[in-house]
């Protein structure tokens, strides 16, 4: 392997593409999210294992006061290893498990009469918003840096 070859492995450049695939929106209540993960070699390289992660970006304020935190409601390791070929596609289903974590004033907020109205200010007062996505990440033989894949999922 040449050291230009070497270094664009080490860059994950040339090596897997990932498509991560799942719906655009699900129950909250559910627990878990179902999808695939799609990866397409471009060159022979052997797959270490394929982490998921379920995310929620909670963001509070407004402009100078603006805070945004990463939680990580659920994770699963698919630590299986395989050697894919160049060209080859694989596809691999999972089932993600995750579990809800509302601030206070979210719990509040769904919460019927007089509390839930009080939560419902109190979550339009301090502008929380939660967004969720879906991050694939894939480990390779060699690779400094893991190509991945996210995609955003509404929770109603």
């Amino acid at each position: 392997m040449s050291f230009f070859s070497k270094v664009k492995q080490f860059l994950g450049v040339g090596t897997i593409s990932v498509d991560l695939q799942i719906p655009g929106q699900i129950a909250q209540d559910s627990g878990q999210v179902q999808g695939q993960v799609v990866l397409t070699a471009k060159s022979d390289q052997q797959v270490k294992s394929v982490e998921l992660r379920f995310v929620e970006e909670y963001t509070t304020g407004r402009g100078d006061e603006k805070k945004t935190k990463e939680y990580e409601l659920g994770k699963l390791t698919l630590g299986e290893a395989f050697a894919i070929k160049a060209e080859e596609t694989r596809t691999i289903d999972f089932t993600l498990p995750f579990s809800m974590q509302l601030s206070s004033n979210q719990s509040l907020a769904q919460e019927k009469g007089v509390l839930g109205a009080l939560g419902k200010a109190a979550v339009m007062a301090r502008n929380e918003r939660s967004e969720y996505f879906v991050r694939a990440q894939v480990k390779l033989e060699g690779a400094g840096l893991s190509p991945s894949d996210k995609k955003d999922i509404r929770l109603v």
